[in-house]
């Protein structure tokens, strides 16, 4: 069974930090591309930074100088580094991993900025 446990989400105030964390389980890790996602109340999911099984990463522009994506294959354990934090990154953060043609998801983990 695959299982994506994203943690780390929380209150923040604005100009903070926050690491999340998604623990995989069921898959070979190492294979898998994976992503951050996150979707704000009444939004559509937005894809926030990628990395792939050989640690090349892809960020979005409107976050790629605050978030840092990495991975730790030995832990089979994806980060999202958040820094600078504001109210607009308020949003439900999800993992995913993809490798074709299966795609999985975590539930979520909520992150609340207050200004």
């Amino acid at each position: 069974q695959v299982q994506l446990v994203e943690s780390g989400g929380g209150l923040v105030q604005a100009g903070g930090s926050l690491r999340l964390s998604c623990a995989a389980s069921g898959i070979i890790f190492s294979i898998y591309t994976m992503g951050w996602y996150r979707q704000a109340p009444g939004k559509q999911r937005e894809l926030l930074a990628a990395i792939t099984s050989n640690g090349v990463t892809k960020d979005i522009d409107s976050v790629k100088d605050r978030f840092t994506i990495s991975r730790d294959n030995a832990k089979n354990t994806l980060y999202l580094q958040m820094n600078s934090l504001k109210p607009e990154d308020t949003a439900v953060y999800y993992c995913n991993a993809e490798k074709y043609p299966h795609n999985y998801w975590g539930q979520g983990t909520q992150v609340t900025v207050s200004s």
